[in-house]
């Protein structure tokens, strides 16, 4: 019932909260925030009693669903599965308290939307039916759609529909290549499986493995995103509420880094290793493109946006790179870079709320007018910078260590991305928070509530620069799996 819970809890919590929005807009926001802790607590119980197994899978779930076409409701949770998870519901968390007053209107179906979107990611996350994966892939882009197009600022229309078109185009290229397998499979075996586990290993002809392997490389390079499939972040973050913005970076860019590591380089170990020069020079391209993207900006929302194109070029870098320090490197990445961007878009929107506005020449001064605000933007745009004892310097790192042996001119100008993001993020805190205060702002500092949700992130990211250990130790396996099983499938 664990993986159950996980991801139906916020299903049906989602639908209540709907229920309950009719008669109290204060019980919506409890219901969700109980669901989000009670997910968080159930996933870091599932890790702190599998630290030492030697399973492959912490918790499986296989059903028949339809087992004349060989669907399974399959679910497993594993080492690389859990701490994704701990992080969804941990930024649901911080979703659900960063909205408490700035969704005042549709508040139920709003929450309903945002609890859906943790049941995609879930789904997504925990799925070893190749159909149940595709399903809730789409699953989680309904109720972003509407959290940005309902919810979101100006231009929140254009936004959502180009979100949409981007994303949904992607998935129908990843369908084709699912399909492209099932029959493959099929006409090798005879038999019909969408299940993980039977389709790794498929022999395919090198171009028809090449042809399915970009099938699910281009569905998942636009959710990471990877340049020149970047184009739909910067407006869907900007004009998506502060929720959806913690969401968006925090958590769906993350389902593309898993699908590369679980679905892709396993399932096509001939076709990645012939692919992964131009992935990784892709991933150098995005640190570097991102960079400069970000210190261009004038719209602070839309700076933080675009170093999401940066941080996770490095993660794309990591995953090619395929080997134990640079795999270690890509996912303490994910997860680091989900708190520190996510608390950016935290502050970013406590800020909105109170000037109205993000236009970076409208500011400067505000460290006056509001010190707590302004020491925890600098704090996590320090993070953001790579700063040696923080979350994001560790993952970095790893992937820097993990390139080099495999490709030194890659790693040097990888490292030079690293330098860039000095630039950006010193210029977002020089600007907005330093200087005099010529306009002359007058707002309230951090209250209690926005002090505590910047708080436990701040601590997060401390625990992962400070002593990353627990956490390498929670995925290590899973990936020494994935790793070995490409290395014994290639000659």
């Amino acid at each position: 019932m664990i993986l159950l819970t996980l991801v139906f809890a916020p299903f049906f919590a989602g639908i209540l909260s709907w229920l309950a929005g009719r008669r109290s807009t204060l019980a919506v926001r409890w219901i969700s925030l109980i669901t989000m802790s009670a997910g968080f607590l159930i996933a870091v119980w599932l890790w702190s009693i599998n630290r030492h197994s030697t399973s492959l899978w912490y918790e499986e779930v296989n059903w028949p669903w339809l087992p004349a076409w060989g669907i399974h409701f399959h679910l497993g949770a594993d080492g690389l599965s859990v701490p994704l998870l701990a992080l969804t519901y941990f930024l649901g968390i911080v979703s659900v308290l960063v909205s408490w007053t700035e969704i005042q209107y549709q508040v139920g179906f709003f929450h309903l939307n945002l609890l859906w979107t943790i049941t995609g990611m879930g789904g997504v996350f925990l799925s070893l039916d190749l159909f149940l994966f595709y399903f809730a892939w789409e699953l989680m882009l309904i109720p972003i759609y509407f959290l940005i197009g309902i919810w979101g600022h100006e231009h929140r229309h254009y936004a959502a529909i180009k979100f949409f078109i981007f994303t949904q185009l992607s998935g129908l290229l990843m369908l084709i290549a699912i399909l492209s397998l099932y029959f493959a499979h099929h006409a090798l075996t005879g038999v019909y499986t969408f299940e993980y586990a039977d389709l790794l290993g498929t022999p395919l002809a090198p171009a028809t493995e090449m042809w399915i392997m970009l099938g699910f490389f281009a569905a998942f390079a636009v959710k990471l995103p990877v340049v020149p499939l970047h184009t739909w972040l910067p407006d869907a973050h900007t004009e998506a509420p502060t929720a959806g913005s913690v969401d968006l970076a925090g958590l769906l860019l993350k389902t593309g880094a898993y699908g590369l590591i679980r679905f892709t380089i396993p399932l096509f170990p001939h076709a990645s290793r012939e692919f992964a020069p131009i992935a990784m020079w892709l991933g150098v391209v995005s640190i570097l493109y991102g960079a400069i993207l970000a210190f261009s900006q004038t719209d602070l929302k839309r700076l933080v946006a675009c170093t999401s194109v940066s941080h996770m070029g490095f993660v794309l870098l990591g995953i090619y790179a395929w080997n134990s320090l640079a795999l270690e490197g890509a996912v303490v990445t994910m997860i680091a870079h989900g708190i520190s961007t996510g608390a950016l878009f935290v502050l970013v929107g406590a800020l909105q709320e109170r000037i109205e506005t993000r236009d970076l020449n409208r500011m400067g001064g505000l460290w006056s007018v509001a010190p707590r605000l302004s020491g925890a933007a600098l704090f996590f745009a320090l993070a953001s910078l790579g700063l040696p004892g923080l979350g994001d310097f560790v993952g970095e790192f790893l992937v820097l260590l993990g390139t080099y042996p495999v490709s030194v001119p890659l790693a040097v100008l990888a490292a030079i991305g690293v330098l860039a993001a000095t630039f950006y993020a010193l210029r977002m805190v020089q600007r907005a928070f330093c200087g005099p205060n010529v306009r002359e702002w007058r707002f309230p500092d951090l209250v209690p509530r926005e002090g505590f949700t910047v708080a436990i992130m701040i601590t997060a990211l401390l625990w992962i620069g400070l002593y990353p250990r627990p956490v390498i130790d929670m995925f290590r396996p899973a990936m020494l799996h994935l790793e070995t099983y490409v290395a014994r499938s290639l000659p």
